[in-house]
């Protein structure tokens, strides 16, 4: 007979337009907490949805243990996956809280629980995910993560566990989390990563943000030197930019010859105003950041939640 875990364990689930795939994730999901947990919770994460899976939830909580409460967040609009999982890891409770960002099952369930025993091992977050990711994650991986100086690099993850502590750490951070993956690998906690290879080969696992390349470039301009790289290599161009356009100037002069000097002019001009902008971009995108993270008390908007086991 397996000795159940006495730790409160809360799984919050994001949930949008994939009702092909929530009742065979949920009963998966709930075979592996029932068997290695005395009390549980998930929580669903609606975002919005607008196909029939909140009634497939409804349908499977129909036939829950006792051990278990369920419950449904129905978002009030169509708000991406960071900004979902922020509400749902809000109303968790659990001494400790899986996050699952897709439904999608390519891994076995022991999986779970091997996430969980590593956890244990003083390990306040503890993530998996496949061997091999797609070329645009790894390109943004690798950005990342050679500008970051973050304590854990940023990998593809399927799923995550983290511990109370780690919640509080993350909130005491930030009051408004843009990306969540950049602060918990730079919160000063411990974290572990765990490989496995796909069982079902390539899935196209499709994370549902809303503005994913602004998603990415926000990460970029808060957790990396990015920007201000960027700025120093534009002022580098120009200075080569200028001391080429004059090195010109001298020449055609030393050499006497007419110098129709409106391409020079232009040319250097076009640069010039090129590189303001340039900057102005990354300066204005930093006060953007700056003025949400601040003044944005409203992180999301939630219509409901609903209680719906037994």
């Amino acid at each position: 007979m397996t000795v159940k875990e006495k730790n409160f364990i809360s799984a919050v689930v994001y949930v949008r337009n994939n009702d092909t795939q929530i009742s065979t994730f949920l009963k998966m999901l709930h075979e592996v907490l029932e068997e290695n947990f005395e009390k549980y919770e998930i929580i669903c994460v609606n975002d919005a949805s607008t196909d029939s899976g909140p009634v497939s939830i409804r349908a499977f909580a129909e036939n829950l243990s006792a051990n278990c409460t369920l419950r449904i967040l129905n978002m009030s609009y169509f708000q991406g996956l960071e900004l979902s999982m922020h509400a749902g890891v809000d109303l968790a409770i659990g001494d400790f809280v899986f996050e699952f960002d897709s439904t999608i099952i390519d891994y076995s369930q022991e999986l779970i629980m091997q996430v969980y025993n590593r956890s244990l091992e003083g390990y306040d977050i503890v993530s998996c995910g496949k061997a091999n990711s797609r070329a645009l994650s790894k390109l943004f991986y690798s950005v990342y993560n050679r500008h970051s100086d973050a304590q854990y690099k940023l990998k593809s993850e399927t799923f995550r566990i983290i511990s109370r502590r780690a919640v509080n750490r993350i909130y005491s951070m930030s009051q408004n989390i843009p990306y969540r993956k950049a602060l918990y690998s730079s919160c000063g906690l411990k974290a572990d990563h765990i490989q496995y290879q796909s069982m079902a080969g390539q899935i196209n696992r499709k994370y549902i943000l809303k503005n994913p390349i602004d998603t990415a470039f926000t990460a970029l301009i808060l957790f990396t030197d990015v920007a201000y790289k960027t700025t120093l290599l534009f002022t580098f161009i120009m200075m080569l930019i200028t001391l080429g356009s004059s090195a010109y100037v001298v020449v055609v002069y030393l050499l006497g010859n007419p110098v129709p000097g409106y391409t020079t002019t232009m040319f250097l001009i076009s640069g010039l105003f090129f590189a303001l902008f340039a900057v102005m971009a990354c300066i204005i995108k930093y006060l953007s950041v700056i003025l949400g993270i601040v003044f944005n008390r409203q992180r999301y908007m939630i219509e409901s939640i609903e209680k719906v086991t037994k």
